[in-house]
């Protein structure tokens, strides 16, 4: 009888072991889907994979059409390293796109190969016929493009355009010097018109410059109203906000017709054209310079007759994260309330914000029909036990029926995942309620005294929200390595209000840095997390707020450090956003000095024992890489251990190679190893122990069994 229970035992055991954890192979193979667009009428869509190449060291696409009536996909293009901006036209009957780096259609491999020549293309694939036709646009790299109100003009923009007595006068004066403010010839952007024959099976197109601006142009959008193109401006560095702007001139008197069409300090995003082609709808990231509060990106509405700006959404209080036109009038907008990124529709400026019903997640790259009221809608959905794929649904009151259309991320539902929950706590000193993401590693969702990792995200103005992200923002990797992960949104993150947004303002990183520390109190509280086994990182402004939490305790075991500020004056002096960094200040360096060296990590570098691992892109310029340099060269004269990791030919974001990511996870779940003081809890100890027990047992009963037979 003994023996038979012990073997139910062992056989209980096995079959608990249903899946397999998730490698670090499996969690960078992750497929992202940028780009997921419904044609038209309604009768396709075309989305865009991404996926690394790790032979190539690079991220290569494919685009694909999706037949909605039939049910079936066919492929557009493959390997392609860079798409640029692919977009329906007007009739839903071409897709066209451009490819950097000089590549050709060949579509009789269904990918793009290299050109011998200079001359650049645009890429015309028909519905009809699946065929590609390159058609040629001289030299011109587009940064952006628009179709008119039909299927036979195009509108690209490109860079700005000078007399070649302009840039001999130039050379003649500064030879190799570069006079930093000053505006070189061609330094602005062109915007082209092309006219497009489609009767000729090869396509035949007629290009001219529509308009040489001086200022550059970041979105471009045709109005068919007065016959104008609204577009948007932007400068390298984020410094004076009457930079970014909204822009229109009418394409009968191009040069006399120029008109600067709003005056917001923020950023304006996402141009999109109302039905009665009267009305521009932007997004707007409110930033300031001093006069006004920064807030939550919101939804407005421009009237092209009066001028006047209309804000929709307003009775919502989370941040409005894309959005798209709806068919009848009013619109779709995708926001962030909390840790869910949920749809909402408005119908007029005057209705409120309608919720509506769907899954607990993230909704991204939503789309529907342009032409056709009621019909179907596609949209990209995560949640973070649940991989991203995309989804196509009737209509808009069927979206928690909607029916997956790709499974490229299916290995991840094959595998242990770790278990997320929401976790609050208190912030005492203002009883400000936090709320953050807690990863509890796979199968340990009732154990106590794991070991912890704050995982800080960037911004501030972000969050971590209900979505799997397999990039280098790894909460589910380090969960799947045996960490508990905390993920706190502390103040200054979106999706809590503005006034929550704000409170960071002179209290940079002391203030989210108090929400943070009292998180881990109330989990050692708790008897979730292990006091003596801590760990802390985060990115970004995650990286800024790591820097800071070393100095202000030393109960950390280990640290992890990307692209964070050390030192904010300097800091100020040298990213390309330094209007955010003065308002969190309350000033400039000179007219708060105070707040600068108090809240700046350097000046407290005395108190600094924790082990901390550093990672930089190269070419960083949010947060310029002499700042990683800093901290690594005061953590050395410390004598406090340091590994400073410069990746190659990365921005901020990390987004290049593939490997870059890769192997900065792989070092910093190194360094958590070496330092993190990881060992075995003290239950999982108990658990093998019971095991060899009951394991011995059973060879003795086995043995006696038969010695009795």
């Amino acid at each position: 009888m003994i023996f038979v229970v012990l073997v139910l035992q062992l056989l209980l055991c096995s079959f608990a072991e249903t899946k397999p954890k998730l490698t670090q192979d499996e969690f960078f193979n992750y497929v992202d889907y940028p780009t997921v667009s419904v044609s038209p009428t309604g009768e396709y869509l075309f989305y865009e994979e991404m996926r690394p190449s790790w032979e190539t060291n690079s991220f290569v696409r494919k685009l694909w059409l999706y037949d909605i009536r039939q049910q079936q996909k066919r492929l557009i293009t493959a390997d392609s390293t860079d798409f640029f901006f692919p977009m329906w036209s007007p009739s839903g009957k071409w897709i066209t796109f451009f490819v950097n780096n000089h590549l050709m259609a060949n579509t009789s491999r269904r990918s793009l190969e290299r050109s011998e020549t200079a001359d650049q293309y645009m890429y015309f694939y028909s519905v009809s016929t699946n065929k590609i036709i390159p058609v040629q646009i001289q030299n011109i790299q587009p940064s952006v493009a628009t179709w008119s109100n039909s299927d036979t003009v195009l509108y690209i923009v490109g860079p700005g355009l000078s007399s070649r007595e302009e840039d001999d006068a130039y050379r003649k004066e500064w030879k190799d010097v570069i006079n930093y403010r000053q505006t070189k010839p061609g330094e602005g952007s062109t915007i082209y018109e092309i006219k497009i024959d489609t009767t000729d099976s090869l396509i035949s197109a007629e290009l001219s410059i529509v308009y040489n601006a001086s200022l550059l142009i970041n979105e471009l959008l045709y109005v068919s109203y007065e016959e104008q193109l609204v577009f948007t401006s932007k400068s390298r560095v984020y410094e004076d906000l009457d930079n970014f702007e909204i822009y229109s001139i009418h394409l009968n008197q191009p040069s006399s017709s120029f008109l600067r069409l709003t005056s917001l300090e923020g950023i304006e995003q996402n141009l999109q054209l109302s039905n009665d082609g009267k009305h521009i709808l932007f997004r707007l990231w409110a930033l300031s310079s001093g006069r006004i509060q920064t807030t939550q990106r919101r939804l407005y509405s421009l009237d092209l007759i009066t001028l006047q700006i209309g804000r929709l959404g307003a009775n919502f209080n989370g941040v409005i994260t894309e959005f798209t036109i709806k068919p009848d009038g009013g619109v779709y907008f995708i926001g962030q309330l909390g840790l869910n990124v949920q749809v909402y529709t408005q119908e007029s400026l005057t209705d409120d914000v309608m919720y509506r019903q769907g899954w607990n997640g993230t909704y991204e790259r939503f789309s529907s029909p342009s032409n056709r009221t009621g019909g179907p809608i596609a949209f990209a959905f995560s949640s973070l036990e649940r991989p991203k794929e995309i989804y196509l649904a009737e209509s808009i009151d069927r979206l928690g029926f909607a029916k997956t259309i790709t499974d490229e991320n299916r290995l991840f539902t094959q595998r242990d995942l770790p278990h997320a929950t929401a976790y609050h706590w208190r912030n005492t000193e203002d009883n400000r309620e936090i709320e953050g993401i807690l990863h509890y590693p796979p199968g340990k969702l009732t154990e106590k005294n794991l070991p912890l990792l704050v995982l800080i995200h960037g911004g501030p103005n972000a969050a971590s929200v209900n979505e799997l992200q397999a990039t280098w923002n790894w909460a589910t990797m380090a969960a799947t390595e045996g960490w508990l992960v905390l993920e706190p949104n502390y103040r200054g993150s979106t999706g809590y209000g503005d006034e929550f947004l704000d409170e960071l303002r002179h209290r940079l990183l002391s203030l989210p840095g108090q929400d943070i520390l009292m998180g881990v109190d109330q989990l050692i509280k708790d008897g979730i997390a292990d006091s003596q086994r801590l760990a802390v990182g985060g990115y970004s402004y995650g990286g800024f707020l790591t820097n800071w939490l070393i100095t202000q305790t030393t109960r950390f075991n280990a640290a992890l450090s990307g692209a964070g500020g050390a030192e904010h004056a300097s800091g100020w002096g040298t990213m390309d956003l330094p209007v955010l960094l003065s308002y969190l200040h309350g000033g400039f360096p000179w007219q708060v000095p105070n707040v600068y060296s108090s809240e700046s990590p350097i000046y407290h570098m005395s108190k600094v024992r924790t082990p901390t691992h550093i990672v930089v892109g190269e070419n960083d310029v949010r947060v310029d890489a002499d700042q990683s340099f800093i901290l690594e060269r005061c953590l050395h004269y410390l004598g406090v251990p340091v590994q400073l990791l410069i990746l190659p030919k990365e921005g901020h974001a990390i987004a290049n190679y593939p490997w870059s990511g890769r192997i900065k996870v792989r070092e910093e779940l190194k360094w958590l190893h070496q330092y993190g003081n990881q060992t075995l809890p003290k239950e999982s100890a108990a658990n093998i122990i019971s095991f060899s027990f009951t394991l011995l047992s059973l060879v003795i009963c086995t043995f006696c069994f038969s010695f009795q037979n």
